[in-house]
């Protein structure tokens, strides 16, 4: 473990790196995308002309507007206050990285900046961390020294499981919090079953899933037959790399998986960005934030 004074400038050098990211690329798109998505519901009024149909109250309409031949609108206001909730997979397999950084610090990375463009806008931030259980969960706050914690506990928190359960995590999640948020789910998605559990938090919430990959869990190299260890169980296996249909049985496998996730988040509706260790997450950033907003202008 860390000192405390190294964990500080490691969290500081973050901090300085991704404020100018956020400052460049994100200052505007996140209150377009994101700001007036929570609608609260105010009073019923009667219909004037220009008011979408689809707002018409028919309980109301149908008591009233026969002694007043009105139909009946509800009225909303936009919710001023966005709760940002960052649920992030530390299990075993986050700490694989083959090239500079690996999934986990990408996670602490990208999650820092949206926890900055939260806090810039005046919103709340929360933090719910698990592995093949809940670890840690952070009720939203707003302030710099809270998105600090945020960030530290992505980056240092002590995982006591290996394994991962997205299901679980989202269905703990959804008893914890209630109200309409903002979740950002990182995770490399290597768990059992949860697509249950994911269609249920993306109709209560709005939910962006961030699969997190390493080029080297996508083919495997020829290096002879080499003993690896899975990172979450500790199973040892014997692979022959050196035989090509090993090799292509094991690429055919991962992109079958990626092909099952995809299926599983556009089941769902839930956007997804997909982060890779080998290469630079602001431009899968900014082309998530530009389709929301143009998303969020037509449906305008």
């Amino acid at each position: 473990m860390e000192d405390t004074k190294e964990i500080l400038r490691r969290i500081r050098r973050l901090e300085l790196r991704t404020r100018a990211r956020v400052e460049a690329a994100f200052s505007g798109q996140y209150r377009s995308v994101f700001k007036g998505r929570g609608m609260n519901f105010e009073e019923v009024r009667e219909y004037q002309p220009g008011d979408e149909v689809r707002f018409i109250e028919w309980n109301v309409t149908a008591r009233l507007g026969e002694v007043r031949g009105e139909a009946y609108v509800k009225k909303f206001t936009e919710e001023r206050e966005l709760s940002v909730m960052l649920l992030v997979d530390i299990s075993g397999s986050g700490d694989f990285g083959s090239v500079d950084r690996n999934k986990r610090e990408l996670a602490a990375e990208v999650a820092c900046v949206l926890a900055f463009s939260a806090i810039r806008n005046n919103d709340r931030v929360g933090l719910l961390l698990f592995s093949d259980h809940v670890e840690l969960f952070v009720p939203p706050r707003r302030g710099r020294r809270h998105a600090l914690r945020v960030v530290r506990e992505i980056l240092f928190f002590e995982a006591k499981g290996r394994g991962t359960d997205v299901g679980g995590a989202l269905e703990k999640f959804n008893r914890l919090l209630h109200r309409r948020s903002v979740v950002f789910l990182f995770s490399d998605f290597q768990a059992p079953a949860f697509g249950k559990q994911l269609g249920i938090t993306s109709r209560r919430h709005d939910l962006v899933a961030l699969p997190l990959v390493d080029p080297h869990e996508e083919t495997l190299p020829d290096m002879g037959t080499v003993r690896l260890e899975d990172a979450e169980t500790g199973q040892l296996l014997e692979v022959a790399t050196g035989s090509k249909s090993v090799r292509d049985a094991f690429a055919a496998a991962v992109r079958a998986r990626a092909e099952a996730l995809s299926a599983e988040l556009r089941r769902a509706g839930v956007d997804r960005v997909t982060l890779r260790t080998d290469c630079d997450w602001l431009p899968s950033l900014q082309s998530f934030f530009k389709a929301r907003e143009q998303r969020a202008g037509i449906a305008s």
